[in-house]
């Protein structure tokens, strides 16, 4: 379905899940590229900005949480932007649908939406994606935060899950974003111009978005080294959880082994000391139980317990 908005000389139309039908439309009414309607039934392409005379098509992706709000998924935004319109394209009602929404309702109540260009309007939905980007990625650093405080807590199944899902987030985030930042220096370089004449005019909001991308980035990476630094020390920790468990493991059965030592020697069907004596039995384990204070004693003193 194709829903259409008006503000001033700039037509902005928007598709939730498009049919061929619509498709079918966009080829025969703006006679866009071929190839650039076959990239828009299809799904998981790169992020691109193909540059033609009268339009540019841009393929965008963005990170959003799945329902759970446990692993992030790929976002696609499929934009042609044209000198006097801006269709936008999403497989499912996402951030562009919430901002279409806000301006529909806002012309309707006459109120001014503050858009003079096709350049302007496409600012503006950047501007609402990567905010909702940036908005993501602080949870994901929440998420970081929480892994640290729980580190030193007895729930380690918990953390190793935590651990391995906010690492695969970020790694997802970071394949979303990392070829994004070069199709954004586009702008900045001046390759990209737009539509609007005072093409200076447009470089600082341009240059915004690219430091949404930028911030996006350094983000990403900061968070991808503090989660690899906790999962580090999480091992660290487990390893001398475990070392000292073998310790202790070690320390009983190096006591252990002389007492099984003389309960096996005087388990043998031989003659012998003490045997026939009545104390015997009372004496090998006053015997024994001296050997196992000595060795702990020993241990003590070697500070190996």
């Amino acid at each position: 379905m194709i829903n259409s908005l008006k503000i001033g000389n700039l037509t902005w139309r928007h598709l939730n899940n498009p049919t061929d039908e619509d498709f079918e439309f966009l080829k025969d009414r703006f006679h866009f590229h071929p190839l650039d309607i076959e990239d828009c039934k299809s799904v998981n392409q790169r992020p691109k900005i193909d540059i033609y005379d009268d339009y540019y098509f841009l393929i965008l992706h963005f990170p959003n949480f799945d329902r759970q709000n446990k692993f992030v998924k790929i976002k696609e935004v499929k934009l042609f932007w044209g000198k006097d319109y801006i269709i936008s394209l999403e497989k499912k009602p996402w951030g562009v649908s919430q901002l279409f929404n806000e301006y529909e309702e806002r012309i309707q109540n006459e109120e001014d939406v503050n858009v003079k260009s096709s350049d302007i309007l496409l600012y503006r939905i950047l501007e609402k994606l990567m905010t909702e980007s940036v908005y993501l990625l602080r949870k994901v650093g929440l998420d970081v935060e929480l892994i640290n405080r729980e580190l030193l807590q007895e729930k380690q199944v918990k953390i190793i899950e935590r651990i391995s899902v906010t690492r695969k987030n970020l790694i997802l985030i970071n394949t979303i974003f990392k070829p994004q930042l070069r199709l954004f220096h586009l702008f900045e370089i001046g390759k990209i111009t737009g539509f609007t004449e005072d093409v200076e005019y447009m470089e600082d909001y341009w240059g915004n978005i690219l430091d949404y991308y930028q911030k996006v980035w350094d983000m990403t990476e900061d968070y991808e080294e503090l989660i690899e630094g906790l999962s580090q020390t999480f091992d660290s920790m487990q390893t001398n959880k475990t070392n000292e468990t073998m310790k202790i493991l070690t320390l009983i059965s190096s006591i252990i082994l002389p007492l099984t030592f003389i309960t096996g020697l005087y388990g043998m069907n031989v003659q012998l000391p003490f045997q026939d004596k009545a104390w015997a039995f009372y004496g090998i384990l006053g015997f024994m139980a001296v050997v196992a204070v000595a060795f702990y004693i020993y241990f003590r003193h070697r500070k190996m317990m």
